[in-house]
This record gives C-alpha cells, structure tokens and sequence, in this order.
C-alpha cells in the first residue's frame, strides 16, 4: 500500500525520533511529510511504534492511503526525485 504519512509534533527531541524513524520506511519528501511503499505489516508495526512515541494531546500524525490507480496520478513540481523504493527496510 502507498501511504502518505504527515506529522505535527511540538517537541524537537521527539520529532527527531519520529523523523529517523519514518526515514527507515519510506523516502522524506517535505519537512513533515513521508512516502511510503508498506506492507499491511509494514503498515501495522509502524503505527503501533509511531503511537508509543508521541503524545496525543500534544502531537498529530496523519496517514493518507493511495489505491494503485491514484498512486501513478500523483503529480510533483520541483523538489527531489523520488528515489528507488526497494532500498528501505522496515
């Protein structure tokens, strides 16, 4: 599943963490925002481990699921090319 992943967290120490984190599932796009390419476990892991670090009256993560026919209408003006998704490991 395609899964765009959008974050707002108010502590720097944290954010990094998370930041590090997402990095090692998908590929940074713009400052709060991650790409990724999941598996249903991929998927699963990764939020309950997202859950555990944040605080829910304080911070917000958002994922946003593209179906396969939405995935190729994705459109972009500058920034960096996508890299090679089969290099992350979760």
């Amino acid at each position: 599943m395609f899964v765009v992943i959008s974050y707002d967290i108010s502590e720097d120490k944290r954010r990094t963490k998370i930041h590090k984190m997402l990095k090692s599932y998908g590929q940074w796009m713009q400052y709060s925002v991650f790409e990724c390419d999941l598996t249903d476990s991929q998927y699963a892991k990764l939020r309950a481990r997202l859950s555990k670090m944040i605080k829910p009256e304080e911070d917000s993560i958002r994922f946003y699921f593209l179906c396969a026919c939405c995935h190729p209408k994705v459109e972009r003006i500058g920034g960096e090319e996508v890299r090679d998704e089969t290099i992350f490991f979760a």
